[in-house]
């Protein structure tokens, strides 16, 4: 029977009585009870068995004692599963391939402390030298098979194993020279500095370094840092540098122009990296003025290298030199800024950010109807409504019309009382965007194609600038064609006003020849009729009623033509008097009844008397009244006239309302109901109301029409100051 066979037996026979399945921690003072323990821990085994060791672990346990080694292989035979970490160095690369034999081994850097954990128990060893015998402590260890430890431990050695490298990749890179390629994030200050120094040493050939505003100065003040840069160059290492200069950072520029090769400005750097030709570095997080980050970024991974090169070479030739921006700092002067862009992804980026950056004003014009679509669609537009929601923006438009964008431009006008849109020949020459932010600087962007319907698959060259020559240009195009637009607007309306008013006067003409002839006829005819008549002229009393009711007819018209031309030439008087409202409206009532028009079997007048005293052309408030009473009867057959009035207290105004049951207003008359010649038929002049909507704003109150609902009838109403 070999020796391990003796030890779990004599082990199994004395635990008996000191060892059961209860849950427990216990702290082991003796060599022999700690290896003991450990071959409990293999023996009860039955899946698995993890264990984390230090430098000087791996080289002794559990492999240097032999039970435990066979311990360990045996279980490894019942089919447990080991799985060891530890850091693999030159000095321990032997005992690392034997554990390999056993166990599945991974390599961690700079690994501290020892435990090993099974399915159902757990041991640390604090004092790993279990062989040794010039200790000058005693050797203990903690165990424990309480639930929730164990678990614990799992998760951690589960965190470990899923950081650590195969084994295999780091031996080859100890006996081969091999370099592993890792990315990793370090923390501390120490280990931001101490991986800086390492990057600089490092170095063969060139280091690239971006920086935002803040950096510079830690580059400086930082002594360590300062001395890599200035042994890196001493090396012949070429160094570029690349900033934002401003006149917080402008010092610690200067001094680095002097330690790197080259320095470059680039407006508005955001992050911090750092490349040689095999390696990448990234500070993070905020600093103290004379302290570095505390959260750093390595790797030295081929793919990741190489596009953080790219990155920065991109960045590089689009930077300045340091010169020419401290130029600009100290001495005021302007940089001009020219730059074409073939790229439209890059030209749609600048572009939004144009648009997302304005604090004024942004013009905008559009060669067709599709590129406005497709900068819709893509946010330009948006991006107009959300600078004008938070700075109040103005925004100008200029584009083709055209039916599928009305639509849009509508509810753009509803929505932005500060968006402008302003209508323009679609060009069939040379197509452009222009934009134009701030009057400072401009983006054309030409269309190689406007059928695409993306804005990158249809632009081609862009430029850029923001010379002040170059923006003024198109701010004087973008400006005529805004006034050209202005004239056609005027020339438009004016066009349409002269048609409107000579269709309305040949309609009037129509009508006034009709109204004048209907009067006229019958005098004529019956006062040639009574010339030739002797006798009594009672007899005549029919006819001479006819003569003098087409006389007023004609007086009436007259009146109204008179008045028309006095409202025109702003020549209406109003002799204001106090009189009561409800006088004047009673006697109006009255000259209904009593006229030929009125229907009294089919149609009835309602009206509640109330004293109103007004302040007001007492005449001319009549006539208002009667123009309003006689369109309801000419238009009421049969029903109800209803005539109403209120007192609205709180703005002290007089409301009078006429509504009837009548046919009601033609839609196509209703928006141009109280203009001069508004009619539909020969039955007026289309004066009546326009004079009075004239007589009633003339008094300081309104007048509006509406037709009732349910489709019966109109309401034609108007207020008046109520006399103090």
């Amino acid at each position: 029977m070999d020796e391990y066979s003796n030890i779990v037996r004599s082990y199994l026979t004395i635990s008996t009585a000191d060892v059961s399945k209860t849950e427990r921690i216990e702290v082991l003072h003796n060599r022999e009870i700690i290896t003991r323990r450990y071959l409990q821990i293999f023996y009860n085994a039955t899946n698995r068995w993890d264990y984390f060791a230090d430098i000087k672990s791996i080289s002794i346990v559990p492999f240097a004692i032999d039970s435990i080694a066979k311990a360990a292989s045996d279980a490894k035979d019942r089919g447990v599963k080991s799985r060891f970490v530890t850091e693999i160095t030159k000095d321990n690369i032997y005992r690392c391939k034997q554990a390999m034999k056993i166990a599945s081994l991974r390599h961690l850097d700079g690994v501290r402390g020892n435990f090993g954990v099974s399915d159902t128990e757990y041991i640390a060893t604090t004092i790993a030298s279990l062989i040794e015998s010039n200790l000058t402590t005693i050797p203990h260890a903690i165990y424990s098979n309480v639930k929730e430890d164990i678990q614990q431990q799992q998760y951690v050695f589960e965190i470990l194993w899923n950081k650590a490298i195969p084994a295999e990749q780091k031996i080859k890179e100890i006996e081969e020279g091999y370099v592993i390629e890792k990315t990793e994030v370090l923390y501390g200050s120490e280990n931001v500095i101490g991986a800086e120094l390492l990057f600089f040493s490092e170095a063969k050939s060139r280091i690239d370094t971006c920086m935002d505003y803040t950096r510079p100065a830690l580059a400086v003040e930082i002594e360590p840092i300062r001395k890599s840069f200035i042994e890196a160059k001493s090396k012949a290492v070429q160094l570029r540098y690349l900033t934002e200069i401003t006149n917080d950072n402008l010092s610690s520029c200067k001094e680095m122009m002097k330690i790197v090769d080259e320095l470059r400005h680039l407006d508005g750097i955001k992050g911090n990296f750092m490349i040689s030709e095999r390696e990448y570095l990234a500070p993070t997080g905020s600093h103290d003025k004379t302290q570095s980050a505390t959260i750093i970024i390595f790797s030295n991974v081929k793919e990741l290298v190489e596009h953080q090169q790219y990155v920065f070479d991109t960045f590089w030739n689009r930077a300045i030199p340091a010169e020419l921006r401290i130029r600009e700092i100290e001495e005021g002067a302007e940089r001009t800024n020219i730059e074409v862009i073939p790229n439209s992804d890059r030209a749609r980026k600048i572009y939004l950010n144009l648009v997302k950056n304005a604090e004024s004003e942004i013009m905008l014009m559009f060669p067709t109807t599709n590129a406005f679509i497709r900068q819709e669609k893509m946010g330009a537009i948006e991006l107009c409504k959300e600078s004008i929601k938070e700075l109040d923006i103005k925004v100008r438009i200029l584009m083709p019309t055209h039916k599928s964008t009305e639509q849009m431009v509508q509810n753009l006008r509803e929505q932005q009382s500060n968006i402008d849109v302003r209508y323009i020949e679609q060009t069939s020459g040379t197509q452009a965007t222009i934009l134009v932010i701030d009057r400072k600087a401009s983006l054309v962007m030409e269309i190689k194609d406007d059928l695409k319907t993306t804005f990158d698959d249809a632009i081609g060259l862009s430029t850029y600038s923001n010379s002040k020559a170059g923006v003024l240009s198109y701010i004087s195009i973008f400006e005529n064609l805004w006034k050209q637009t202005e004239l056609y607007e005027d020339i438009k309306k004016a066009h349409e006003q002269l048609k409107n008013h000579d269709r309305m006067q040949k309609e009037f003409i129509n009508i006034a020849a009709h109204e004048l002839r209907t009067p006229i006829q019958p005098i004529l005819g019956l006062s040639e009729l009574l010339i030739s008549k002797t006798g009594n002229i009672q007899q005549y009393k029919e006819s001479l009623d006819t003569i003098s009711r087409n006389a007023k007819r004609l007086s009436r018209l007259t009146d109204d033509i008179l008045d028309a031309t006095k409202i025109e030439s702003k020549s209406l008087l109003l002799k204001k008097e106090r009189f009561n409202l409800n006088d004047v409206i009673l006697n109006a009532l009255d000259d209904i009844i009593l006229s030929r028009d009125f229907n009294g079997e089919n149609v009835r007048l309602l009206y509640h008397p109330q004293d109103i005293l007004l302040e007001a052309d007492k005449g001319r408030i009549t006539q208002v009244i009667s123009n309003l009473l006689t369109n309801a009867v000419k238009f009421t057959e049969k029903g109800t006239i209803n005539i109403t009035t209120k007192i609205d207290e709180d703005r002290d105004l007089i409301v009078i309302g006429v509504k009837d049951t009548g046919t009601g207003i033609d839609p196509e008359i209703l928006p141009k109901l109280f203009s001069k010649f508004a009619a539909k038929s020969f039955s007026g002049t289309g004066l009546g109301l326009f004079i009075s909507k004239s007589i009633v704003e003339a008094h300081g109150g309104e007048i509006w029409a509406e037709n009732n609902a349910g489709g019966e009838g109109t309401t034609l109403t108007f207020n008046l100051p109520i006399a103090n």
